[in-house]
């Protein structure tokens, strides 16, 4: 038809008339006939080899064809050496765009490598994972399900199974083949297969009676006929597919319809029909329209092939005048030409790419079913320059729901859960949830990352959060409030200091120590004012300052308290029963010289602390999994222990002090007091210490605070708020006279005792 219509132009090749030869290549030999027959020179039957063929002419100067890949290889091989043009219609494999070997090959069918790469994108579409992939046991299905194993493993789609079918009347591997299929538990089968293959294995499918199976077809056998009127076909599933690219070209269905009406075709059909030729018996025109739906594409391409020649053979010979030239034209001349068109034919563009292969791109077929009779829908496309696969909203599956089929080894693993493979496919596996601090990165799906240490997961995540930094800040509600108590307790110090100063030389201050008091009110001022450090993020001095300074400070305070009651006691006891110790602590002033000796202990345990293992502000990352503890280390260490133990060693002594001062005048007697004082500062530390057991967080620092608070608190309330009453408020009981005449009364009580 392309001929004729070229011949009765009077633009494309006016003056010049195609004539053509057709060859049945139905098999390698008649293949290779046709090859060699067309390679003979002009008028001669022989081919003469010779080492330049730039003058070489041949009997065809172009061929189109064959139809298969296999054919092609052989053609190709053959007609490259001479540089012949070979356009094939339906040759698909890969390898034939291979220019260095096959350098005289075009083809106006895309190849099998998009083809693959639709079959991958469909696959992907619907999430396939599971799949089996046969093939039809030639060069077209060979290569085709190599490639496809090949881009379908880079992509995560693992393969149950392979097979070739092979083109035989024994069955046997076939039905080995469809139960080997059945066994994978698959939905989804690809059969990338030619068509006379495809007839052999859905034949065996629907013996063996296998129903629900998803089947994706290559272009070869996706609108075949006479699979698609095999009794039954419906129940195995759901079929769709890869199809030529589909134009309506009307031409070709009136030039059918006249040729096999023609009396002489008619007359031929019926003499030659018989008990073998079954496809002879099926030629009628009852079945015409339903051939020609099946061939109108590969026609097509058939027919622009012959257009392509056509069009580079009007370049060549310089047509443009309206008459074409007479000059010889060879082979090699006409392969770079046909190289270069680029034309429309029944809105297509027609042209080739540097690998001899065509712009065109595939559609997407789905099979469905009006009673027994199977109808061809169009349901998307893949166009080759966009790379992209479109396809309807609606699709009409053969399930019940109409939901489309699932095909996988194994369901995806929720949130935060590793994959463990179960088998030699990646597609199976097991579920192992990520344990917190990890985290499953979506480009590794076997094994949990570690979050960094500034982050932190809970158990399932699939991402780390960042950690939140942890400290007592100034502008927290609770510190607030502490600031506030520390401000006002240094005040109220500072008020009593005061007092304590004005009234130096009275009887209730000089009973109560004197200047020691005012020592011991500074050194519970200083132990107030390193409570300020414990806010806002640690620092190397604040770490370092805070409890040493701290626990010096207080020492003096218990060392006053300690030297206060012993004198006292011996004021009392000891001046009468010990006179000569009581003189030796007199004359060499030893309130003094304990005090000294106290604070130098406590000195000297902190400057060994700092020296050896120096307090530094740190990052605590494994209290809690969330957060950042920003602290000064080692709160509690041998240091701040030998501290704290030599502060409740002072204690201990006031302890034995009072008791021993328990029935002293009232004026004198300090027991009561002094004893509400530590019991309040045993309480506090053995709370601070409770917390420290149980709780590590940013609020650790406000319990630290709150025991130096209770304890400044418990001595300013049980030793000095008593002695501030009687000043400010009971003035007569502040006088000499009334502190002798407790004396005498007490004198008088241990003479009766004696």
């Amino acid at each position: 038809m392309a001929i004729e219509e070229i011949n009765n132009s009077s633009t494309l090749l006016p003056n010049v008339t195609l004539g053509y030869d057709l060859y049945d290549t139905c098999s390698d030999t008649t293949n290779i006939y046709g090859v060699l027959r067309n390679l003979y020179q002009c008028d001669k039957q022989y081919l003469k080899m010779q080492n330049n063929f730039t003058n070489f002419q041949t009997k065809a100067i172009a061929l189109v064809g064959p139809s298969s890949s296999s054919f092609a290889f052989v053609a190709a091989s053959i007609l490259g050496k001479f540089l012949v043009p070979l356009i094939s219609y339906s040759a698909t494999n890969e390898q034939l765009s291979n220019k260095r070997s096959y350098p005289g090959f075009l083809r106006t069918i895309p190849s099998d490598k998009l083809q693959v790469e639709v079959i991958l994108n469909l696959l992907q579409r619907f999430n396939w994972t599971w799949v089996a992939i046969v093939g039809s046991d030639d060069a077209y299905g060979r290569q085709g399900i190599q490639d496809l194993n090949t881009l379908a493993s880079r992509n995560g789609i693992c393969i149950a199974y392979q097979g070739l079918i092979p083109y035989s009347t024994d069955r046997t591997l076939v039905k080995k083949m469809v139960t080997n299929i059945v066994q994978t538990r698959v939905k989804v089968t690809v059969v990338f297969s030619a068509y006379f293959n495809a007839r052999i294995f859905f034949e065996e499918v629907l013996n063996a009676n296998v129903t629900d199976i998803v089947w994706i077809g290559s272009e070869s056998w996706i609108m075949d006929y006479q699979i698609a009127a095999y009794a039954n076909i419906k129940r195995i599933g759901s079929v769709l597919g890869v199809s030529v690219g589909q134009v309506y070209f009307p031409k070709v269905l009136q030039f059918e319809t006249d040729y096999v009406t023609s009396p002489k075709i008619k007359t031929t059909v019926q003499n030659s029909c018989n008990q073998v030729c079954l496809d002879c018996q099926g030629f009628t025109l009852k079945t015409m329209p339903f051939l020609t739906q099946f061939a109108m594409s590969f026609s097509f391409n058939a027919y622009s092939a012959v257009y392509a020649i056509a069009y580079a053979l009007h370049e060549l010979l310089d047509c443009k005048s309206g008459r074409c030239s007479n000059n010889t034209i060879y082979p090699w001349q006409l392969l770079q030409q046909v190289k270069k068109v680029n034309f429309t034919l029944y809105n297509q563009t027609i042209y080739f790419d540097s690998n001899g292969d065509p712009a065109t791109g595939y559609d997407i077929v789905m099979w469905s079913w009006t009673g027994d009779t199977t109808v061809f829908n169009l349901i998307g496309s893949y166009s080759k320059t966009s790379q992209r696969l479109q396809l309807n909203d609606k699709l009409q599956w053969h399930t019940k729901d109409n939901s489309v089929p699932e095909s996988i080894c194994s369901k995806e693993c929720g949130k935060g859960e590793r994959r463990v493979q179960t088998g030699s496919h990646t597609c199976c596996f097991e579920c192992i949830p990520c344990p917190k601090m990890t985290f499953l990165n979506t480009s590794d799906l076997y094994s949990c990352q570690p979050c960094g240490s500034d982050q932190w997961s809970p158990g399932r995540s699939d991402l780390c959060y960042n950690r939140t930094l942890e400290y007592l800040p100034w502008t927290d509600p609770f510190s607030l409030v502490l600031l506030s108590l520390i401000t006002l307790l240094l005040l109220v110090t500072i008020a009593i200091a005061v007092l304590f100063f004005i009234n130096l030389n009275t009887p209730v201050v000089k009973s109560a120590g004197g200047k020691m008091c005012l020592a011991m009110l500074l050194s519970l001022a200083i132990s107030l004012c390193t409570l300020y450090c414990y806010f806002d993020k640690p620092g190397i001095i604040t770490c370092m300052v805070r409890q040493p300074v701290f626990a010096v400070s207080f020492t003096v305070c218990f060392a006053c308290i300690v030297v206060h009651a012993f004198q006292i006691v011996c004021i009392f006891k000891m001046a009468t029963h010990m006179p000569r110790i009581y003189d030796i602590w007199v004359k060499k002033n030893g309130s003094d010289v304990f005090i000294a000796v106290s604070s130098t202990i406590q000195v000297l345990i902190s400057i060994v602390w700092i020296a050896v293992k120096p307090p530094r502000p740190i990052a605590d990352y494994s209290t809690f999994s969330d957060q950042i503890i920003l602290k000064c280390s080692e709160t509690v260490s041998v240091g701040s222990l030998a501290e704290i133990i030599f502060i409740a060693f002072l204690s201990m002594i006031c302890f034995i002090f009072c008791y021993m001062g328990k029935d002293l005048p009232a004026n004198y007697n300090e027991a009561k007091c002094i004893s509400f004082s530590l019991l309040v500062y045993f309480f506090s530390w053995i709370a601070f210490f409770t917390t420290y057991i149980v709780y590590q967080g940013k609020y650790l620092a406000a319990v630290n605070v709150g025991a130096v608070l209770f304890s400044v608190f418990g001595i300013l309330a049980g030793y000095f708020t008593p002695k501030c009453y009687v000043i400010l408020f009971r003035p007569e009981l502040n006088t000499t006279e009334h502190f002798q005449s407790a004396i005498q009364d007490y004198t008088k009580k241990q003479s009766a005792h004696d």
